[in-house]
């Protein structure tokens, strides 16, 4: 194989690896944010139901000292039957009395949501309680191994680039200038392997003849599509023999002789 083909062949590979190991790189301050953003809503939930109950408990306080109030004003009343002269002036205490009593079944009935809301806050509150040394443990042990792969994935991409820096040297101008033209103009990706007569870049077609000089791998061509730089790489035996009686393998076999 042409050596710069070779080199072109390898940059490829490791330019795609320092893509790969950027974006990774680039990612893991967001997930590691996530988790901690995660971990700060479950403490924040926890804090609201506690603050919750606070509030519901003293809710409870409230309503059953309303409860206390309507009771004296009920018994007050009660007393005053004993002084009304008229039947009409008792039916209306009467009124009056029931009317209080309905209150306080309402207001009854509102200390008993209360009460079930503060079970199902309590039972979340004990539940979080039970979790949340967990959660903090689970955080920091996830946080630590993403900063620990962060750390390892910037030492490779050094190390790969380190590398790149040699192979760039390797390269004449020109094909160091096509390589890099086309890596940016084709998404990072310069090179296209030809696979059956065609580049798998574009799949276009080649013509027979940069087709059968693609297929040494003796020198840098470039597809005249999609100007990827071209290389063949050998099919297997048995792949190899059914190629023979392919029209790209008579048109070679033409071309030798």
């Amino acid at each position: 194989m042409h050596p710069e083909l070779k080199t072109v062949i390898e940059l490829q590979q490791l330019d795609q690896r320092i893509a790969e190991l950027t974006a990774q790189i680039d990612a893991l301050p967001s997930e590691i944010q996530t988790l901690e953003a995660q971990l700060q809503e479950f403490i924040h939930t926890h804090e609201d139901r506690k603050h919750r109950l606070a509030g519901n408990q003293k809710e409870r306080r409230d309503l059953e000292g309303e409860i206390q109030v309507i009771q004296a004003r009920i018994s007050k009343h009660k007393d005053q039957l004993y002084q009304v002269k008229t039947n009409e002036q008792y039916r209306a205490m009467v009124k009056e009395i029931e009317g209080e009593e309905a209150k306080i079944h309402e207001v009854e009935d509102r200390i008993l949501e209360e009460m079930i809301e503060a079970e199902q806050l309590e039972k979340q509150i004990r539940d979080a309680v039970s979790r949340l040394e967990g959660e903090k443990a689970r955080v920091a042990a996830e946080t630590n191994r993403l900063q620990t792969l962060r750390q390892t994935d910037v030492e490779e991409r050094d190390r790969l680039l380190a590398r790149r820096a040699e192979d760039v040297t390797a390269l004449s101008a020109e094909v160091l200038e096509l390589y890099e033209r086309v890596r940016k103009g084709r998404r990072g990706m310069a090179l296209a392997e030809v696979r059956d007569g065609s580049c798998t870049g574009c799949n276009v077609r080649l013509r027979p003849q940069v087709y059968n000089e693609v297929r040494t791998n003796q020198a840098v061509f470039s597809c005249e599509s999609c100007s990827r730089i071209l290389y063949y790489v050998e099919p297997p035996a048995g792949e190899a023999a059914d190629a023979g009686s392919s029209p790209d393998a008579t048109d070679h076999a033409v071309a030798q002789s």
